[in-house]
Protein backbone atom coordinates (compact mmCIF):
# COMPACT_ATOMS: atom_id res chain seq x y z
CA UNK A 1 0.00 0.00 0.00
CA UNK A 2 1.25 3.39 -1.27
CA UNK A 3 2.29 5.68 1.80
CA UNK A 4 0.40 9.35 1.48
CA UNK A 5 2.06 12.58 0.39
CA UNK A 6 2.26 14.48 3.86
CA UNK A 7 1.17 17.87 1.65
CA UNK A 8 -2.18 16.21 0.32
CA UNK A 9 -3.18 14.52 3.78
CA UNK A 10 -6.19 16.04 4.94
CA UNK A 11 -6.63 18.06 7.77
CA UNK A 12 -7.88 15.13 9.63
CA UNK A 13 -5.21 12.96 8.24
CA UNK A 14 -2.80 15.75 9.69
CA UNK A 15 -5.00 15.50 13.14
CA UNK A 16 -4.41 11.68 13.18
CA UNK A 17 -0.86 12.12 12.43
CA UNK A 18 0.05 14.71 15.14
CA UNK A 19 -1.69 12.41 17.79
CA UNK A 20 0.43 9.63 17.15
CA UNK A 21 3.63 11.32 16.89
CA UNK A 22 2.58 12.27 20.60
CA UNK A 23 2.13 8.93 21.38
CA UNK A 24 5.64 7.69 20.15
CA UNK A 25 7.37 10.49 22.10
CA UNK A 26 5.52 9.61 25.01
CA UNK A 27 6.72 5.91 24.55
CA UNK A 28 10.35 7.14 23.82
CA UNK A 29 10.49 8.95 26.97
CA UNK A 30 9.64 12.47 26.54
CA UNK A 31 7.00 13.92 28.66
CA UNK A 32 5.41 16.37 26.51
CA UNK A 33 5.71 17.25 22.39
CA UNK A 34 3.71 20.35 20.91
CA UNK A 35 4.10 21.58 17.31
CA UNK A 36 4.82 25.32 15.87
CA UNK A 37 5.01 27.27 13.23
CA UNK A 38 8.09 28.74 12.11
CA UNK A 39 7.48 32.31 12.61
CA UNK A 40 9.38 34.22 15.61
CA UNK A 41 7.92 37.38 15.31
CA UNK A 42 9.35 39.00 18.35
CA UNK A 43 11.73 36.77 19.09
CA UNK A 44 13.98 37.83 16.70
CA UNK A 45 14.21 41.55 18.22
CA UNK A 46 14.21 39.83 22.15
CA UNK A 47 17.90 38.34 21.12
CA UNK A 48 19.14 41.14 18.71
CA UNK A 49 18.35 43.31 21.35
CA UNK A 50 20.33 41.32 24.15
CA UNK A 51 23.09 40.94 21.36
CA UNK A 52 23.35 44.55 21.15
CA UNK A 53 23.48 45.04 24.54
CA UNK A 54 26.04 42.69 25.00
CA UNK A 55 24.79 40.44 27.30
CA UNK A 56 26.37 37.22 25.41
CA UNK A 57 29.39 37.80 27.03
CA UNK A 58 32.45 35.54 25.01
CA UNK A 59 29.22 33.17 23.77
CA UNK A 60 29.80 34.73 20.59
CA UNK A 61 28.72 31.90 18.21
CA UNK A 62 25.14 33.81 19.31
CA UNK A 63 25.64 36.37 17.16
CA UNK A 64 27.07 34.19 14.32
CA UNK A 65 24.54 32.52 11.64
CA UNK A 66 21.30 35.01 13.07
CA UNK A 67 19.42 34.30 9.82
CA UNK A 68 19.40 30.98 9.94
CA UNK A 69 18.83 31.13 13.94
CA UNK A 70 15.76 33.91 12.75
CA UNK A 71 14.25 32.04 9.85
CA UNK A 72 14.46 28.03 10.49
CA UNK A 73 14.11 27.63 6.83
CA UNK A 74 17.26 28.90 6.17
CA UNK A 75 18.88 26.13 8.33
CA UNK A 76 16.94 23.28 7.23
CA UNK A 77 15.28 24.14 3.44
CA UNK A 78 11.66 23.33 3.40
CA UNK A 79 10.84 23.35 6.62
CA UNK A 80 7.27 24.03 7.98
CA UNK A 81 6.74 23.19 11.31
CA UNK A 82 9.16 22.60 14.69
CA UNK A 83 8.24 19.57 17.18
CA UNK A 84 9.57 20.52 20.39
CA UNK A 85 10.17 17.98 23.28
CA UNK A 86 11.13 17.93 26.59
CA UNK A 87 12.53 15.44 28.87
CA UNK A 88 13.04 15.75 32.67
CA UNK A 89 15.90 15.46 34.53
CA UNK A 90 15.47 16.07 37.90
CA UNK A 91 16.82 13.26 40.85
CA UNK A 92 14.17 13.82 43.63
CA UNK A 93 16.98 12.65 46.19
CA UNK A 94 18.91 15.19 45.95
CA UNK A 95 18.59 17.78 48.89
CA UNK A 96 19.92 21.01 46.58
CA UNK A 97 19.24 23.70 49.32
CA UNK A 98 21.23 21.66 51.76
CA UNK A 99 23.74 21.15 49.44
CA UNK A 100 24.33 24.58 48.75
CA UNK A 101 24.14 26.00 52.58
CA UNK A 102 27.29 23.45 53.31
CA UNK A 103 30.31 25.77 52.27
CA UNK A 104 32.73 22.85 52.11
CA UNK A 105 30.54 20.80 49.85
CA UNK A 106 30.87 21.08 45.69
CA UNK A 107 27.80 22.75 44.22
CA UNK A 108 27.30 20.73 40.67
CA UNK A 109 24.38 22.53 38.33
CA UNK A 110 21.99 19.20 38.49
CA UNK A 111 21.32 18.92 34.96
CA UNK A 112 25.08 17.86 34.99
CA UNK A 113 25.46 15.12 37.79
CA UNK A 114 24.59 12.17 35.61
CA UNK A 115 25.52 11.46 32.00
CA UNK A 116 25.43 14.16 29.39
CA UNK A 117 22.12 14.52 27.70
CA UNK A 118 22.61 15.88 24.07
CA UNK A 119 23.70 12.11 22.29
CA UNK A 120 20.42 10.32 24.08
CA UNK A 121 17.84 13.05 23.31
CA UNK A 122 19.08 13.12 18.92
CA UNK A 123 18.78 9.04 19.14
CA UNK A 124 15.57 9.54 20.17
CA UNK A 125 14.25 12.38 18.13
CA UNK A 126 15.84 10.09 15.56
CA UNK A 127 13.89 7.09 16.62
CA UNK A 128 10.72 9.40 16.26
CA UNK A 129 11.28 10.66 12.73
CA UNK A 130 11.79 6.80 11.55
CA UNK A 131 8.69 5.88 13.07
CA UNK A 132 7.19 9.15 11.20
CA UNK A 133 8.88 7.60 7.61
CA UNK A 134 7.47 4.41 8.40
CA UNK A 135 4.28 5.75 8.75
CA UNK A 136 4.23 8.16 5.55
CA UNK A 137 6.88 7.38 4.10
CA UNK A 138 10.36 9.59 3.22
CA UNK A 139 9.98 13.39 4.62
CA UNK A 140 12.12 16.12 5.77
CA UNK A 141 13.53 16.32 8.75
CA UNK A 142 16.66 17.18 10.89
CA UNK A 143 16.92 17.11 15.11
CA UNK A 144 18.56 19.41 17.50
CA UNK A 145 19.60 19.21 20.90
CA UNK A 146 21.15 22.50 21.56
CA UNK A 147 23.43 21.81 19.25
CA UNK A 148 22.82 24.50 15.78
CA UNK A 149 21.25 28.27 15.75
CA UNK A 150 17.70 27.23 17.21
CA UNK A 151 15.76 29.18 19.55
CA UNK A 152 14.78 26.02 21.50
CA UNK A 153 13.23 28.48 24.31
CA UNK A 154 10.81 29.96 21.69
CA UNK A 155 9.97 27.22 19.74
CA UNK A 156 9.04 25.46 23.01
CA UNK A 157 6.92 28.38 23.88
CA UNK A 158 5.34 28.67 20.47
CA UNK A 159 4.56 25.07 20.74
CA UNK A 160 3.00 25.42 24.56
CA UNK A 161 5.82 23.36 25.99
CA UNK A 162 5.35 26.51 28.67
CA UNK A 163 6.55 30.12 28.87
CA UNK A 164 9.93 31.89 29.16
CA UNK A 165 9.57 33.13 32.52
CA UNK A 166 11.49 36.33 34.22
CA UNK A 167 14.93 34.03 34.34
CA UNK A 168 14.95 33.42 30.90
CA UNK A 169 14.01 29.47 31.77
CA UNK A 170 11.24 27.76 30.15
CA UNK A 171 8.48 26.86 33.03
CA UNK A 172 5.86 24.73 32.70
CA UNK A 173 2.62 24.81 35.09
CA UNK A 174 2.46 21.12 35.69
CA UNK A 175 5.97 20.09 35.39
CA UNK A 176 8.02 23.63 36.84
CA UNK A 177 11.49 23.91 34.60
CA UNK A 178 13.83 20.83 35.37
CA UNK A 179 14.07 19.81 31.52
CA UNK A 180 15.70 19.42 28.68
CA UNK A 181 14.42 20.75 25.14
CA UNK A 182 14.54 19.06 21.72
CA UNK A 183 13.58 19.71 18.46
CA UNK A 184 12.61 18.14 15.05
CA UNK A 185 12.44 20.45 12.31
CA UNK A 186 10.10 19.08 9.25
CA UNK A 187 8.67 19.54 6.10
CA UNK A 188 4.84 18.14 7.24
CA UNK A 189 2.24 20.38 7.63
CA UNK A 190 1.24 19.36 10.72
CA UNK A 191 -1.76 21.28 12.83
CA UNK A 192 0.41 24.04 15.49
CA UNK A 193 -0.56 23.98 19.03
CA UNK A 194 -1.87 27.15 21.31
CA UNK A 195 1.12 29.16 22.57
CA UNK A 196 2.02 29.46 26.23
CA UNK A 197 0.90 32.01 27.99
CA UNK A 198 3.05 33.52 30.87
CA UNK A 199 1.68 32.45 34.69
CA UNK A 200 5.10 34.44 36.59
CA UNK A 201 2.92 37.28 37.81
CA UNK A 202 4.39 39.95 40.06
CA UNK A 203 6.56 37.10 41.18
CA UNK A 204 10.12 38.12 41.63
CA UNK A 205 11.87 35.20 43.52
CA UNK A 206 14.57 34.45 40.98
CA UNK A 207 15.68 37.70 40.63
CA UNK A 208 15.99 38.50 44.13
CA UNK A 209 17.94 35.54 45.28
CA UNK A 210 20.47 34.86 42.44
CA UNK A 211 23.71 35.30 43.70
CA UNK A 212 25.33 38.09 41.40
CA UNK A 213 22.19 39.58 40.14
CA UNK A 214 23.01 38.66 36.68
CA UNK A 215 18.79 38.49 36.35
CA UNK A 216 18.90 42.24 35.95
CA UNK A 217 15.46 43.13 35.15
CA UNK A 218 12.39 40.45 34.11
CA UNK A 219 13.05 38.37 31.30
CA UNK A 220 16.79 40.02 31.07
CA UNK A 221 19.52 37.71 32.02
CA UNK A 222 23.09 39.26 31.31
CA UNK A 223 24.84 36.24 30.85
CA UNK A 224 28.60 38.24 31.72
CA UNK A 225 27.30 38.18 35.68
CA UNK A 226 25.77 34.65 35.28
CA UNK A 227 27.47 31.85 37.38
CA UNK A 228 26.48 29.30 35.02
CA UNK A 229 27.76 31.33 31.91
CA UNK A 230 31.26 31.75 34.21
CA UNK A 231 32.01 28.57 35.64
CA UNK A 232 31.41 27.15 31.87
CA UNK A 233 31.36 28.96 28.71
CA UNK A 234 33.62 31.94 30.04
CA UNK A 235 37.22 30.91 29.57
CA UNK A 236 39.40 33.72 31.52
CA UNK A 237 39.35 35.08 34.84
CA UNK A 238 36.12 35.41 37.07
CA UNK A 239 35.65 38.91 37.87
CA UNK A 240 36.89 38.96 41.41
CA UNK A 241 33.67 41.15 42.50
CA UNK A 242 31.65 38.12 42.13
CA UNK A 243 34.17 35.67 43.09
CA UNK A 244 32.47 35.54 46.93
CA UNK A 245 28.85 35.56 45.61
CA UNK A 246 29.85 32.29 44.04
CA UNK A 247 30.11 30.71 47.28
CA UNK A 248 30.39 26.71 46.38
CA UNK A 249 28.91 26.77 42.97
CA UNK A 250 31.80 25.13 40.65
CA UNK A 251 29.64 23.83 37.67
CA UNK A 252 26.72 25.87 36.81
CA UNK A 253 23.79 27.43 39.14
CA UNK A 254 20.19 26.34 40.06
CA UNK A 255 19.11 29.09 42.52
CA UNK A 256 17.05 30.97 40.49
CA UNK A 257 14.99 27.31 39.40
CA UNK A 258 15.20 26.19 43.42
CA UNK A 259 13.20 29.01 44.23
CA UNK A 260 10.71 29.35 41.54
CA UNK A 261 7.24 28.29 42.81
CA UNK A 262 6.18 26.43 39.50
CA UNK A 263 9.01 23.77 40.26
CA UNK A 264 6.60 22.50 43.39
CA UNK A 265 5.00 20.59 40.33
CA UNK A 266 8.20 19.33 38.66
CA UNK A 267 8.48 15.25 38.22
CA UNK A 268 11.41 13.09 39.33
CA UNK A 269 12.97 12.02 36.35
CA UNK A 270 12.61 8.41 35.81
CA UNK A 271 15.97 7.75 33.47
CA UNK A 272 18.96 6.23 35.40
CA UNK A 273 21.63 8.09 33.07
CA UNK A 274 20.20 10.88 34.74
CA UNK A 275 21.19 9.80 38.35
CA UNK A 276 24.43 11.54 40.18
CA UNK A 277 27.74 9.69 39.01
CA UNK A 278 30.93 9.27 40.84
CA UNK A 279 29.28 11.05 44.42
CA UNK A 280 29.35 14.25 42.47
CA UNK A 281 26.50 15.24 44.70
CA UNK A 282 27.65 14.58 47.60
CA UNK A 283 31.36 15.39 46.84
CA UNK A 284 33.58 18.05 48.79
CA UNK A 285 35.42 20.92 47.09
CA UNK A 286 38.55 19.42 48.44
CA UNK A 287 38.04 16.41 46.82
CA UNK A 288 37.34 17.35 43.93
CA UNK A 289 40.40 19.69 44.13
CA UNK A 290 42.54 17.44 44.04
CA UNK A 291 41.79 14.71 40.94
CA UNK A 292 44.41 14.97 38.73
CA UNK A 293 43.55 15.50 35.15
CA UNK A 294 43.47 11.75 34.38
CA UNK A 295 40.88 11.65 37.28
CA UNK A 296 38.95 14.32 36.00
CA UNK A 297 39.00 12.69 32.48
CA UNK A 298 37.85 9.65 34.20
CA UNK A 299 35.03 10.88 36.10
CA UNK A 300 33.84 13.42 33.84
CA UNK A 301 33.35 10.92 30.78
CA UNK A 302 30.25 11.15 29.00
CA UNK A 303 29.22 14.22 31.51
CA UNK A 304 28.60 18.01 30.72
CA UNK A 305 31.31 18.97 33.10
CA UNK A 306 34.07 18.02 30.54
CA UNK A 307 32.55 21.45 28.36
CA UNK A 308 34.88 23.67 30.90
CA UNK A 309 38.24 21.55 31.04
CA UNK A 310 40.54 20.76 33.33
CA UNK A 311 42.24 23.73 34.60
CA UNK A 312 38.70 25.94 34.08
CA UNK A 313 37.41 22.95 36.13
CA UNK A 314 40.28 24.06 38.87
CA UNK A 315 39.77 27.25 38.70
CA UNK A 316 36.10 27.53 39.39
CA UNK A 317 36.97 25.10 42.80
CA UNK A 318 39.99 27.32 43.59
CA UNK A 319 37.17 30.48 43.77
CA UNK A 320 34.73 27.84 45.93
CA UNK A 321 37.96 26.55 48.54
CA UNK A 322 38.36 30.73 48.99
CA UNK A 323 34.95 30.85 49.52
CA UNK A 324 35.08 28.08 52.17
CA UNK A 325 35.71 28.35 55.92
CA UNK A 326 38.84 28.73 57.08
CA UNK A 327 41.30 25.43 56.91
CA UNK A 328 45.08 24.77 57.33
CA UNK A 329 44.20 21.82 54.93
CA UNK A 330 42.65 24.03 51.84
CA UNK A 331 45.39 26.38 52.23
CA UNK A 332 47.76 23.44 52.21
CA UNK A 333 46.14 21.91 48.92
CA UNK A 334 46.19 25.35 47.05
CA UNK A 335 49.77 25.90 47.53
CA UNK A 336 50.39 21.96 46.66
CA UNK A 337 48.48 22.40 43.47
CA UNK A 338 49.01 25.69 42.18
CA UNK A 339 52.99 24.78 40.26
CA UNK A 340 51.26 22.58 38.17
CA UNK A 341 48.38 24.69 36.65
CA UNK A 342 48.36 27.36 34.36
CA UNK A 343 48.73 31.09 35.19
CA UNK A 344 45.04 31.70 34.88
CA UNK A 345 44.37 28.59 37.45
CA UNK A 346 47.31 30.35 39.82
CA UNK A 347 45.88 33.55 40.25
CA UNK A 348 42.52 32.49 41.13
CA UNK A 349 44.91 30.05 43.87
CA UNK A 350 46.23 33.01 45.33
CA UNK A 351 42.99 34.63 45.88
CA UNK A 352 41.56 31.67 47.08
CA UNK A 353 44.60 31.86 49.53
CA UNK A 354 44.52 35.21 50.54
CA UNK A 355 40.86 34.43 51.19
CA UNK A 356 41.74 31.89 53.70
CA UNK A 357 44.02 33.72 55.39
CA UNK A 358 42.11 36.64 55.77
CA UNK A 359 39.37 34.52 57.46
CA UNK A 360 42.28 32.98 59.76
CA UNK A 361 42.80 36.30 60.52
CA UNK A 362 39.32 37.42 61.31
Amino acid sequence: MSKPDPLSMSAAQLMALKTQIAAWAKALGFQHLGVSDIDLGQHRQFLQAWLDRHFHGEMHYMNRHLDKRFYPEKLVPNTLRVLSVRLNYLSDQIPLKERLATPKQAYISRYALGRDYHKMMRKRLAKLASQIEQEIGPFGYRAFVDSAPVLEKAFAEKAGLGWIGKNTLLINQKAGSWFFLGELFTDIPLPIDEVGTAHCGSCSACLDICPTQAIVAPYQLDARRCISYLTIEHSGPIPIELRASMGNRVFGCDDCQIICPWNKFAQPTGEADFSPRHQLDSATLLTLFLWDEDTFLLKTEGSAIRRTGYQGWLRNLAIGLGNAPYSETIISALHKKKPSCNELVQEHIDWAIQMQLNKKRN
